[in-house]
C-alpha cells in the first residue's frame, strides 16, 4: 500500500482501478510495439485484469487482429485518429475486454511527411461504449516518442476509468 504523499504510477492506477471496478483491458499498439502491455505488466495484479495484446505493426496486422477496415486504412492512413478508434474499438472486441487501449503513430527518426511528421501519435481508448481518441505531437528520439506515447495512453485510460466511479 502506497504511503499517504506517495502517488500511483498511471500503470499502478490503472491497475487498481481495473481490479476495483472488476474490469479486463487489452492493448492494440503499432508505434508502441507491446510497450504499454509490458508497462502494464510490470504492476503486481495485472494478470487479473490484463487479457491479452496485440501488436498491429502491419496494416494487414490492424485488419486481421483488431479488424480496422481497409477502407479507413486507405483514407486515412494507419497513423490516424480513425485508425486509432478502430483499433481500440476492435481490440475491445476481439479480447472480449472491456477496455482497451491502442497506439498508432509515427515515432522516428525516418517515416515522417509534412502531413504527418515524426512525432504524430493517435492514442485509442475505449470504455464500454465510449471511444476517444487523443492526438500527440512529440518530439523526441524514437525511443522518448514511444515512452510518452505509453505514458499518455495509460493516463488518458485512468481518466476514462475515473470518470466511471
Amino acid at each position: 500500500m502506497k504511503g499517504c504523499m506517495e502517488a500511483y504510477s498511471p500503470e499502478e492506477e490503472l491497475v487498481r482501478l481495473l481490479a476495483k471496478k472488476q474490469m479486463t483491458i487489452t492493448t492494440a499498439e503499432s508505434c508502441t510495439g507491446g510497450l504499454i502491455a509490458g508497462t502494464i505488466v510490470n504492476v503486481a495484479g495485472a494478470s487479473d485484469v490484463l487479457n491479452e495484446g496485440y501488436v498491429t505493426y502491419s496494416n494487414e496486422a490492424k485488419q486481421r487482429l483488431v479488424h480496422v477496415k481497409a477502407e479507413t486504412l486507405e483514407r486515412f492512413g494507419a497513423v490516424s485518429e480513425e485508425t486509432a478508434r478502430e483499433m481500440a474499438a476492435g481490440a475491445a472486441k476481439a479480447a472480449g475486454s472491456d477496455v482497451a487501449i491502442s497506439a498508432t503513430g509515427i515515432a522516428g527518426p525516418g517515416g515522417g511527411t509534412k502531413e504527418k511528421p515524426v512525432g504524430l501519435v493517435y492514442i485509442g481508448c475505449c470504455v464500454g461504449e465510449e471511444i476517444r481518441v487523443k492526438e500527440c505531437w512529440f518530439s523526441g528520439t524514437r525511443l522518448e516518442n514511444r515512452l510518452q506515447t505509453v505514458e499518455t495512453a495509460l493516463q488518458l485510460a485512468v481518466e476514462m476509468l475515473q470518470e466511471k466511479i
